[in-house]
């Protein structure tokens, strides 16, 4: 029969278990011997949790420190983190006041990708750092009914301050709420919630390159990360629904691995951002480098961004011209009046036609300004003023943005009127 089909029939075999999951034949018998292939479970370090009668499996698996995963070594989380603390400024992937055992990488497995009750997870994972190795473990569902097991021995020993997971936050930690609601009475309370999100970082600083920022693609495109014989994560419900019925590990075995690298590339992905923005990452592209300093600008780190932001000065590329102009707005706030005029004139005379028209229109726009208000000298805000009227009527979309423009060459024009009849 096809995976298909065996789905297809688990529906309404699972809708029974959930409703009177006790006629299960090994519900409430706390012998190993009941469970399903328990040896071949054991072969691969998987073992039953009891609870009330009751089971889920577990599976533990340590690495080395010295275990390279990627461009990185588990072990480089511990460097990171020590750099994290030795840090003045502040960012929301900062790990400073926190141990690198406090970092709790965490991925689940579920049914489905919609949210709400009717969507189970089915895998728990997670990895924490030790002095000596990195500790990875899995909490399996095996079967609809078997929740509290599950989510007890998911938290009776956890103590964690940081969760970080890619995308976590809209998904994976919304379905443990969902989940751990329906079972609160019986199970320990959540621990309190802390987040990093990688997926919102890797979009910020990879969008310019990835058409998509899926974990796979990243691992694949920034990490250097292939998998070999991979099960791609949108079988996985099909898979534990075939091994609820069947009771066979196989195909379950299979998602555990997909889950594991999952968690290994978090940690690799957690430190690669990091290094990149704690500036030691040395083979950093300007494109990185300009998303580093735009993050920091973002947050209000404005020295963090000015010195990222100054690195890229160093680069003849089109992020100099990005980066040159994003400087100069923060000098501008600082009232730094003259180097931001330096910069902006060098973008005004070095700018080339890959350079986005927006940023020149913007600009020419800034010296206006500069020009009218603090030095007085309309006749130049005015010459300024029509290169970006004329820049900016070129454009596809620009009689859309005239009107401002309008007005301030208007403003400027009855200016230099007055001014010819009154010197």
């Amino acid at each position: 029969m096809s995976i298909k089909n065996k789905l297809n029939r688990m529906k309404s075999h699972i809708k029974r278990e959930e409703k009177g999951s006790n006629s299960s034949s090994f519900h409430n018998i706390p012998n190993e011997a009941t469970i399903p292939f328990i040896e071949e479970w054991e072969k691969e370090n998987v073992y039953p949790y009891w609870l009330d009668g009751e089971y889920c499996l577990i599976r533990e698996v340590e690495y080395p420190l010295t275990y390279q995963h990627g461009k990185y070594k588990l072990g480089d989380l511990h460097s990171v983190v020590e750099e994290w603390n030795k840090v003045m400024y502040e960012h929301p992937l900062s790990a400073k006041g926190h141990a690198a055992s406090d970092l709790f990488f965490f991925d689940t497995e579920t049914t489905g990708l919609g949210g709400g009750t009717g969507n189970s997870i089915f895998i728990l994972g997670y990895a924490q750092l030790t002095a000596h190795s990195i500790v990875l473990k899995q909490h399996v569902l095996p079967h609809p009914g078997a929740e509290i097991p599950l989510y007890y021995s998911f938290l009776e020993n956890i103590d964690y301050t940081t969760l970080v997971t890619y995308n976590g936050k809209a998904f994976d930690w919304p379905q443990v709420k969902t989940r751990h609601t329906l079972i609160k009475d019986h199970v320990p309370k959540l621990p309190e919630f802390g987040h990093f999100d990688l997926y919102h970082g890797a979009r910020r600083m990879w969008k310019h390159r990835l058409e998509r920022v899926k974990l796979k693609v990243v691992e694949e495109e920034i990490l250097g990360i292939n998998r070999i014989d991979d099960i791609p994560g949108f079988l996985a419900p099909m898979i534990y629904f075939d091994f609820v019925e069947t009771r066979k590990p196989d195909g379950m075995l299979g998602i555990l691995k997909h889950n594991e690298i999952d968690i290994l590339s978090l940690i690799t992905l957690y430190t690669h951002l990091s290094y990149q923005l704690l500036q030691k990452d040395h083979q950093i592209s300007a494109k990185e480098a300009l998303e580093v300093g735009k993050w920091y600008s973002a947050i209000g780190e404005s020295d963090m961004a000015k010195n990222t932001l100054h690195g890229i000065q160093k680069e003849n590329s089109e992020e100099t011209i990005v980066a040159s102009f994003l400087l100069a707005k923060q000098l501008k706030k600082e009232k730094d009046f003259i180097q931001a005029k330096q910069l902006w004139t060098k973008i005004i005379q070095n700018h080339t036609g890959n350079t986005d028209l927006n940023i020149v229109i913007e600009t020419y726009i800034e010296l206006a300004k500069m020009a009218e208000h603090k030095e007085k000298d309309i006749i130049q805000a005015l010459k300024y003023t029509l290169k970006a009227k004329n820049i900016l009527e070129s454009l596809p979309d620009g009689k859309k943005k005239m009107d401002d423009l309008y007005k301030r060459l208007e403003r400027l024009e009855r200016k230099s009127v007055k001014k010819e009849k009154y010197p």
